[in-house]
C-alpha cells in the first residue's frame, strides 16, 4: 500500500484447494513470514508455477517446513504430526502418520522436500533476544544481480535499523541458510548473510546429532540467515531472505531504508513482463 503496488491476497486454503491454477493469472508472488505449513498440494502447486517462468518472494523464515494435510471430506479440519524438528509437542510412537491422508508426518525434508530445493533456503536456527543486519557477499556484486542493490551503498549493512521483530535487525526471530547438500541448486547466488548472532540463537535440533555447548550464534556459523536469487527455467526466479523478521523491518524510517529498497527492486523486477536482467 505504501508503494502503490497492486496486489491481491491468496489464501494457504485456495491454494490447497485450486493448485496451480490459482498462481496462474499472476507475474509473482510474495509469501508472508512464516509460511511453515504446506500441504503436498501446495508444494506441487508452487514447484509448477516456478517450472513455468513463475516468480516467488520468500520474505520469511521457517517456511515450507512440517508435513500438512487437510482432510478431503472435511476440508475444515487440518493436520501435522510433530517429530524431529523444533516444536513444542512430540507425536507418540506409532502416531506419526496421518490419520486424514495415511501419509508420514513430521518434516518435508525427511519426505525428500527439503525447503532448500525449491526456495535456496531452509531452517537452520532460532532466537528471541535481537536480530543481527545482512552484509553483502561478491554474488550480490555480479552483472546479473547487482540490480537488487540499486540504491544501495556497496558498505551498508542491510537491516541494520530497528524492527518490529525483536526491536533491531533485519534478520532473526526463526532463520533460514543455504546448504547444497540439502537442495539449494548450484546456480543459486548467495547475495548476503546475517552474522553476529547471540547463543540465544541455537541451531535447529534436526541437524544436532549430539548435544554439546557448540550450537548458539556466537559459535555456530550455520546460525544465520542467508539471502540468495535462483533463475528458474522460461524466466522464472525465487528470491529468499531468510527470516522473520525481514519484513517487520521494511517501515523503518517512512520505508527509505535498504531491506525496503530491495524488497522494491526484486518485486518491481519480478512484476514486469520482460526477460530477468542478465
Amino acid at each position: 500500500v505504501a508503494k502503490d503496488i497492486a496486489h491481491d491476497i491468496l489464501t494457504d486454503e485456495a491454494l490447497h484447494d485450486e493448485g496451480e491454477a490459482l498462481f496462474a493469472p499472476y507475474r509473482v508472488i510474495v509469501t508472508g513470514t512464516h509460511p511453515e505449513y504446506w500441504s503436498e498440494t501446495m508444494l506441487l502447486a508452487l514447484r509448477r508455477y516456478l517450472d513455468g517462468g513463475g516468480r516467488l518472494m520468500y520474505l520469511g523464515g521457517n517456511g515450507f517446513y512440517w508435513v500438512t494435510s487437510i482432510d478431503p471430506e472435511r476440508p475444515h479440519v487440518f493436520e501435522i504430526r510433530r517429530s524431529d524438528g523444533i516444536r513444542t509437542w512430540e507425536s507418540a510412537p506409532g502416531e506419526r502418520h496421518h490419520s486424514t491422508t495415511g501419509e508420514r508426518g513430521g518434516l518435508w525434508r525427511w519426505r525428500g522436500i527439503p525447503p532448500q530445493s525449491l526456495v535456496g533456503v531452509g531452517f537452520t536456527a532460532q532466537g528471541f533476544d535481537v536480530n543481527a543486519p545482512y552484509r553483502r557477499h561478491e554474488d550480490a556484486n555480479a552483472a546479473d544481480t547487482a540490480w537488487i542493490f540499486d540504491g544501495v551503498p556497496k558498505d551498508a549493512a542491510i537491516g541494520d535499523h530497528p524492527s518490529l521483530v525483536l526491536k533491531h535487525g533485519a534478520a532473526g526471530f526463526e532463520l533460514d541458510r543455504a546448504d547444497r547438500t540439502l537442495g539449494t541448486p548450484a546456480t543459486a547466488r548467495l547475495l548476503a548473510s546475517s552474522a553476529g548472532h547471540s547463543d540465544a540463537y541455537q541451531h535447529s535440533v534436526e541437524e544436532v546429532l549430539m548435544s554439546d555447548s557448540r550450537q548458539g550464534g556466537s559459535v555456530n556459523p550455520l546460525v544465520r540467515a542467508d539471502m540468495v536469487y535462483i533463475r528458474y527455467p522460461n524466466e522464472g526466479a525465487v528470491f529468499s531472505v531468510g527470516s522473520i523478521a525481514w519484513c517487520g523491518s521494511l517501515s523503518y524510517n517512512a520505508y527509505d531504508n535498504p531491506v525496503s529498497r530491495v524488497t522494491e527492486n526484486v518485486l518491481r523486477q519480478f512484476a514486469k513482463d520482460a526477460p530477468l536482467p542478465g
